[in-house]
């Protein structure tokens, strides 16, 4: 079968794969999950060699299912969840475990960067603020802290470009990553400011080079294809961040549509052409003309991550009943939460289990479960652990809304807990804008694939994603559950103001009786 086509991608709690044909038709699909190494606190790792592990398991499952011949995969995109980082010495080989987007430990760097550089101006360069502990940020961390291992550094990667550097030895980044590696990446000129990394004390010559999202970058290896069972010469695609994958693949295209996924994270975008940035909000370029269109991105850390908490440290008998009877455990707690009231019979969750991005960008926040009594049970906390995060979301979307003048409702529920109607519903009336639920839920590595397609003329341009999107299970805001959501959301605002100098507490209470 000729012109198939080969997207992966690389979240937070695992890897996903797809291969489509020329009508970009879902031929195959699979899925990894990688552990979550969190040895201490504030930290959040992965082992880089589960990335290139996984990789070729989802390569060689998807081709057996599939059928397609390698030589039939006509070009492969990659993406991943960010930020991210993986170092590598001269050999190429990784120096220690993998960053992921959780990570909080480079606070002392923050300071720092902000008396010697400001704040200010390093906005005014990326479009992000600095306490995202974007890539560049840990390398300092590494740096103050295992100054051995950083004078071994020869190579700063995300997820995705340490597979692409793997598959090609071509090390590189698209604009879309590029604003998550921070410090000293022009957002508007898509190429690292030399003076400010100067400033800093970091060197070009260890950073990928930098392509629009759609550029062909290498092609696979011998010694790549040997390992993956790709064909020799495949060509690799620059590729996207995880996030315009997902959003991509589900028919966003346009200035002013608007998708949400609940995965690892939680997080919704809005695509526009304006190269004014919002400072409390993640900003980088889409995928669609990447030179000159953007994407804001308000997220919250562990969207659908305290679902899955939930669900491996309290759920014992839920994931025996989905070892034993098929059934899914994660429907299970979704029925315990189905059975509780909205507003949770005045229980309020703090969702902020490893720190707050947008808007409150805060790394020292904690979860906190409010309002607890004896007529709560798990299902009250799972739901209100639901209604959590659409109020954090919902917090971003407030100020947003008004400044970048267009959106398209109905928002598109894209990926992770959005099969879950009830987690939609509760969005739905929280936010009081209508929803639907995208049909194919493949997300980011389909959108992957549509984006090979289009580097190598398959696909002449984006509209098939639009054509191929079917929105289903349309849901209308409750005007009533609305409004009695906003006085709960209240009780939410407050609380993270009353506690917010208490966490600063406790944050320097864990850091002084740490482990050595």
């Amino acid at each position: 079968m000729p012109n198939c086509l080969l997207g992966v991608d690389y979240g937070t709690g695992g890897a996903k794969g797809c291969i489509t044909d020329a009508e970009l038709n879902v031929l195959a699909y699979a899925f990894r999950e990688y552990e979550l190494v969190t040895s201490h606190p504030g930290w959040s790792e992965h082992r880089v060699e589960d990335y290139w592990r996984v990789t070729c398991e989802i390569i060689d499952e998807c081709l057996t299912k599939s059928g397609v011949r390698p030589a039939d995969i006509q070009a492969i995109a990659t993406s991943t969840a960010l930020p991210s980082l993986v170092m590598l010495d001269a050999n190429g080989d990784p120096l220690c475990n993998a960053y992921n987007l959780m990570d909080r430990r480079a606070t002392a760097e923050v300071a720092w960067l902000r008396e010697t550089i400001g704040e200010k101006r390093m906005f005014d360069v990326t479009g992000n603020r600095l306490e995202d502990h974007p890539s560049l940020v840990n390398v300092l961390w590494e740096r103050n802290h295992r100054p051995e291992l950083y004078q071994r550094i020869a190579m700063i990667h995300t997820a995705d470009s340490f597979i692409k550097y793997r598959l090609t030895g071509v090390s590189n980044i698209n604009f879309s990553s590029g604003p998550l590696y921070g410090i000293a990446y022009d957002i508007r000129t898509n190429a690292f400011d030399e003076a400010l990394l100067e400033r800093v004390g970091l060197d070009r010559a260890l950073l990928p080079s930098v392509t629009p999202c759609e550029a062909i970058v290498g092609s696979v290896t011998a010694a790549a294809a040997a390992e993956t069972g790709l064909a020799p010469g495949t060509p690799v695609v620059s590729g996207q961040v995880d996030a315009c994958a997902g959003w991509l693949g589900g028919g966003a295209i346009d200035p002013g549509d608007i998708q949400m996924n609940l995965g690892t994270c939680g997080n919704f975008g809005v695509i526009h052409q304006h190269r004014t940035f919002l400072d409390t909000m993640i900003n980088c370029a889409y995928t669609v003309d990447s030179e000159n269109t953007y994407v804001v991105i308000p997220t919250t850390t562990t969207g659908g991550q305290l679902i899955r908490y939930m669900r491996d440290n309290f759920s014992p008998l839920e994931m025996a009943i989905e070892k034993i009877a098929g059934v899914s455990s994660y429907d299970l707690l979704n029925y315990e939460a189905e059975r509780v009231a909205p507003g949770c019979e005045g229980l309020v969750i703090l969702p902020y289990l490893m720190g707050e991005r947008t808007p409150i960008w805060d790394a020292d926040a904690r979860g906190v479960i409010f309002g607890l009594s004896l007529n709560h049970h798990k299902g009250h906390v799972v739901r209100a652990m639901m209604e959590s995060v659409a109020y954090a979301l919902f917090h971003s979307y407030e100020l947003i809304k008004h400044d970048l003048g267009k959106l398209n409702f109905p928002i598109v529920m894209n990926e992770g807990g959005a099969k879950s109607r009830l987690w939609r519903q509760i969005i739905t009336n929280v936010f009081d804008q209508p929803t639907v639920l995208l049909k194919n839920r493949i997300g980011a590595p389909y959108g992957d694939c549509l984006l090979a397609g289009k580097a190598v003329g398959v696909f002449d341009d984006y509209s098939i994603a639009k054509e191929k999107a079917e929105y289903i299970e349309p849901l209308e805001p409750d005007r009533k559950l609305h409004e009695m959501y906003m006085d709960y959301y209240a009780i939410y605002r407050s609380l993270y103001e009353h506690l917010r100098q208490d966490f600063v507490e406790l944050a320097l209470l864990r850091r002084k009786h740490a482990e050595p």
